[in-house]
């Protein structure tokens, strides 16, 4: 096994040794279920007057043979084999499940192998088929095998679903709950396992779609749940903390995170160039900055500078009215992302989640989020992902409204955005957007490490570009005393823009801002300030040190408040392509002093959005109140009347 800067590469040689014991495995063997019941589900029922002729693959010339029914065997390859019309030979996605399998199996047993000789385990073995095991070493022997058990589980499925991910389709089928996860050891585990797919397929798959869709169902549940229960398990850190490549799969398997191919997503949506988008200076000027921030990243380090640096938007909520370019802001940042991809050769990956993916299978919308943010995170890619109408697809916790599927997919949101276990490299950012960020869950929307108000289009000069640039040129209507996009020229906008800042917008927070400046004077020092946050915490008590830290973070992307030059993006030796304590130099440089003024805008921006997500959220909810109350009069007189 050969070892790179970041990664193991799992060998060819070692991966291809077991494929006689894949193919066995595939072929048959006996199992005793210990936890799903043995009773086999009914086969899909079939139209009246067809009969079902079984696939076979003979081992004997002229010699035609059926299944064996015997209650525990289990062929997996024949159940393959006898799936979907009636047909004696297989079909191309029958065999290429089949290669699948096998290759996920003998992966699986390579890497578990692999392990249990890193660890000691492999001698724990010897030592016990020998008779010769310590008996304070006993626990020790049983908790390794547990682990294995779990690594083959888990690192057999994520091949899985990695190698049949290109022949994939919109078939979608539901999968029972896998139960029969026997964590014994890593030889057991795929037995029991195998097994409860044998099942699945012979119930779930009459047709080769459905069959890819049942393995790579059965794979995204056995990867869940190992990964779940590997929280609780010891002996694991060594294969969490690694990583291997599989050269000819272009594989890379990262403990118990769903592996990827690092293929880049084809983007079929219409890209806007950046005096498209009309109004919504800092939100433009910010997205212009983080998609070339992205490309700062480094592959070799699995880090980008700017996250080491600071100033690197991790998450960020856009907001605003209906109409007002919160799509045209997203169709902006993908293109500039996705065309300096092109040109640096990266692999690029966008994925908006949607209200799609709101499931009424419990645990299914949990699991679309949780896919959905594996996708980003791919550290072999850039990537940009969306929430559009967050307020929508993510439940608010308290509100009776959310249905489960919502609340799911606040959980998840929440714990990959700010959790323990979430690492920021600096390859990805994710962007919720919303027209009523007041019906988002508070703590979910404070996990928005940046805030762009998207408002639109706001002076004469706007309003003169937008219906210049919609109406097109297929008319003869002159332009008159104007000259088309001057005022979108983002410097000056944007320079403007913060300076409107230096005093709050909202009336509740500059009543705020002017009690404590007349108390205490010019907002000028790091007590003066904090003596002014702690007064907005007293007006709301929302404001609490996540939103801090939310305010830091945006005074470090101050600092950085550069754009890298365009020649950078255009020619990738000039700093694409440089190792990554150059990169680091090159923007340290380009770093930009802290002010005083610049933290005072950056809290009164934060604390802006959030008095008008509260004043928002109190006055719907007043309205919702007067209804109510409304109602209740009307039938109390109703009722009085029909009494009297």
């Amino acid at each position: 096994m050969s070892q790179t800067a970041d990664q193991m590469e799992l060998r060819e040689e070692d991966i291809r040794k077991h494929y006689a014991a894949a193919t066995a495995l595939l072929t048959g063997f006996d199992h005793s279920p210990r936890i799903a019941r043995a009773a086999a589900p009914q086969a899909a029922d079939r139209s009246p007057g067809i009969p079902r002729s079984s696939r076979f693959r003979s081992t004997t010339p002229g010699l035609a043979t059926r299944r064996s029914t015997a209650q525990h065997g289990v062929k997996l390859r024949e159940t393959i084999e006898a799936a979907g019309a009636d047909d004696a030979l297989t079909t191309p996605l029958q065999a290429t499940a089949l290669h699948a399998l096998r290759r996920a199996i003998a992966i699986a047993q390579a890497l578990a192998e692999s392990h249990a000789e890193a660890t000691g385990l492999a001698d724990l073995k010897r030592a016990n088929l020998a008779n010769a095991l310590p008996a304070n070493r006993r626990t020790e022997f049983a908790e390794r095998l547990t682990a294995e058990a779990l690594i083959t589980a888990h690192v057999w499925a994520n091949a899985l679903a990695a190698l049949l991910s290109p022949h994939g389709s919109e078939t979608t089928v539901e999968i029972a709950e896998v139960e029969e996860l026997i964590a014994d050891n890593g030889q057991i585990m795929l037995h029991g396992l195998l097994w409860e797919l044998d099942r699945d397929i012979a119930a779930q798959a009459p047709e080769d779609a459905r069959l890819i869709a049942t393995l790579s169902g059965f794979a995204e549940q056995v990867m869940e749940k190992t990964a779940q229960r590997a929280r609780s398990a010891p002996r694991l850190a060594a294969f969490e903390s690694a990583a291997w490549h599989v050269a000819a799969d272009d594989l890379t398997l990262r403990g118990f995170t769903p592996a990827s191919k690092a293929a880049a997503s084809t983007l079929t949506m219409s890209f806007k160039k950046p005096h498209e988008v009309v109004g919504n200076h800092i939100a433009k000027y910010q997205a212009m900055k983080l998609a070339k921030m992205l490309m700062a990243y480094d592959f070799t380090r699995k880090l980008n500078p700017f996250a080491e640096l600071g100033g690197f938007i991790f998450t960020f909520m856009g907001d605003g009215m209906p109409g007002t370019g919160k799509t045209t802001l997203i169709q902006m940042m993908a293109g500039l992302i996705n065309d300096y991809c092109q040109v640096a050769g990266y692999p690029f990956r966008y994925q908006n989640l949607s209200t799609e993916n709101i499931d009424s299978y419990q645990g299914k919308s949990g699991q679309n989020a949780k896919a959905f943010i594996d996708t980003i995170l791919d550290p072999g890619v850039i990537g940009f992902g969306t929430i559009d109408d967050i307020d929508q697809l993510a439940g608010k916790r308290g509100d009776r409204q959310s249905s489960a599927g919502q609340l799911e997919i606040t959980a998840v949101l929440m714990e990959s955005f700010a959790g323990a276990n979430t690492v920021v490299r600096g390859n990805c950012t994710f962007g919720m957007f919303s027209n009523y960020p007041e019906n988002v869950d508070d703590a979910l929307r404070q996990r928005a490490g940046a805030r762009f108000l998207v408002d639109g289009p706001q002076t004469r000069e706007d309003y003169i570009d937008i219906l210049y640039l919609l109406m097109g040129k297929s008319h003869d209507i002159p332009l008159g005393d104007h000259e088309a996009f001057a005022a979108q020229e983002i410097k000056r906008a944007v320079a403007a823009s913060y300076a409107a800042h230096a005093r709050p917008q909202e009336a509740a927070l500059l009543q705020v801002f002017d009690r404590v400046q007349s108390q205490i004077g010019p907002l000028d020092t790091i007590a003066r300030m904090g003596s002014y946050l702690k007064a907005i915490q007293q007006a709301d008590p929302r404001f609490t040190g996540r939103a801090i830290k939310n305010i830091t973070d945006a005074v470090k992307v101050r600092a950085m408040d550069f754009e890298l030059p365009d020649e950078w993006m255009e020619d990738p030796e000039l700093f694409l392509f440089r190792d990554y304590d150059t990169k680091a130099a090159m923007i340290s440089e380009l770093r930009v002093p802290v002010t005083a003024e610049m933290v005072l805008q950056e809290i009164n921006r934060y604390a802006d959005s959030e008095f008008r997500y509260a004043d928002t959220s109190d006055e719907a909810a007043i309205e919702a109140m007067v209804r109510d109350y409304g109602r209740q009069d009307a039938a109390k007189r109703r009722y009085l009347e029909e009494k009297g």
